[in-house]
């Protein structure tokens, strides 16, 4: 076992993928001398040759898009967009051709692109730099979404992600590229489907992903000196979504809470709670609580970004008020 960072595990797949393979490539900006803003594709342009790590002009739509027809032609590209923000510039290849080629081609042809970007609120990047979009690419038919809660699945899955036939949009958070965990030493995958239990419980249901699971653990942590047992479900792949898990965890315990870092309009909260709704009613001794952020542009000014922004507090006040403690 070794202990890796977060966006060191990143750059471990990435150049076992390259090592294996000689039709994967990398593109994005700043990819190759640079290594990557987060540096998860530091040294691998020396090691590989600008043929192979592509460093592109600021044109998302555009790189993407080669990308997507290289795909198709062969190749298996890694395409990191630099913020999730600026991949709303990429949607029409994305949403209109990737997702779309295998189905439309009645799966004669394949688009096994990896598109790999951060998102989520770090420190005072304000609001054109802390989207969080990932209820958009989970919207649409034809891709997978799955975001990584540490090390371990951020190379596990996109190891996966680049061996995969369909098009994978794998979401990191920008806060938690240096977040460290041990992972083996030997190759190993991860899943791109399926909601993973991290923590069994019995009274209520924590629901989360990438840093808002994070958020839950902590709650669990302080309900647990409370005398309150909680199930905490990770839910890595957002599409397509693990409703079994939910279902069944929430029919265990009766009671749930879904924390996470967008805000609440038409989001994965939104989509977790009709599920839970829909198909656990009948099972619910409480009513489910969503923590999500204030439907505002993320401010630049510290104080007024710490208010918009949930924590491990409003979950752990959250399911104070589910359990009827509050």
């Amino acid at each position: 076992m070794a202990e890796l960072a977060y966006w060191e595990a990143i750059r471990r797949a990435h150049d076992e993928e390259l090592a294996r393979d000689p039709n994967v490539i990398v593109m994005g900006e700043d990819v190759g001398l640079i290594g990557g803003t987060y540096k998860a594709t530091s040294g691998l342009y020396q090691k590989y040759g600008e043929k192979r790590v592509i460093d592109t002009p600021i044109s998302e739509n555009s790189f993407t898009g080669i990308g997507i027809g290289a795909s198709m032609a062969g190749m298996r590209p890694i395409i990191e967009i630099m913020s999730i923000n600026f991949a709303l510039l990429a949607l029409d290849t994305l949403i209109n051709a990737a997702a779309k080629i295998r189905y439309m081609s009645g799966g004669r042809a394949t688009c096994p692109i990896v598109m790999r970007t951060p998102g989520g609120t770090a420190h005072q990047l304000a609001a054109q730099h802390s989207a969080r979009l990932a209820r958009v690419f989970m919207s649409t038919s034809g891709l997978r979404v799955v975001t990584p809660r540490g090390p371990l699945d951020a190379c596990g899955m996109l190891k996966s992600a680049v061996r995969c036939n369909d098009p994978v949009i794998v979401i990191e958070h920008e806060r938690m590229y240096n977040l460290k965990e041990e992972i083996p030493d030997h190759e190993y995958f991860r899943p791109l489907e399926g909601a993973e239990i991290v923590r069994r419980g019995t009274d209520i249901t924590l629901i989360g992903y990438n840093l808002s699971l994070h958020m839950c653990l902590e709650t669990a942590k302080r309900l647990e000196q409370d005398g309150v047992s909680a199930e905490v479900i990770d839910l890595r792949a957002l599409k397509p979504l693990d409703r079994e898990t939910i279902r069944r965890s929430v029919e265990k315990t009766h009671r749930v809470v879904i924390a996470e870092e967008d805000e609440a309009a038409v989001g994965v909260g939104a989509e977790i709670m009709a599920t839970v709704i829909e198909e656990c009613f009948f099972a619910l001794d409480a009513q489910p609580v969503r923590i999500h952020a204030a439907d505002v542009p993320v401010p630049y000014a510290e104080n007024l970004e710490k208010v918009a922004i949930p924590n491990a507090d409003d979950v752990y006040q959250a399911a104070l008020k589910v359990m009827g403690r509050i």
